[in-house]
């Protein structure tokens, strides 16, 4: 095999115009129904995190010292676990419900690609 003529097309195949652009379109609408889940999912999760060390830091008196912030920072660090382990089906409600949205759009053009070529 000529690993320098396969190296060659799959370069040119980079550069070369997308005419398709169907398939550009289902991508699109691919994303389009996955986006909010996901944003939703690191905010949610990035949030839940600093809930969840900020309680950690208060029950370890690194912050505070005292023993009223020591039983907030215990609530605390419980909460921000507690929304840690709910996001993933969170996350999962929301993806499932952007699918549902877009599946119809997504299916007739999935179709469309499948048929033409």
């Amino acid at each position: 095999m000529n690993t320098d003529k396969i190296y060659a097309e799959s370069i040119a195949k980079e550069y070369a115009p997308k005419d398709n652009s169907r398939i550009v379109a289902l991508r699109k609408l691919d994303a389009k129904a996955k986006l909010p889940a996901t944003i939703f999912a690191y905010t949610f999760g990035i949030f839940s995190a600093l809930v969840a060390g900020l309680g950690m830091c208060l029950s370890m008196q690194v912050i505070g010292g005292t023993m009223p912030l020591t039983a907030l920072g215990i609530v605390l660090g419980l909460a921000g676990f507690a929304c840690c382990g709910i996001n993933y089906p969170i996350y999962r409600k929301l993806l499932e419900r952007g699918k549902a949205k877009y599946a119809f759009e997504i299916v007739e053009l999935a179709r469309q690609i499948s048929e033409q070529g």
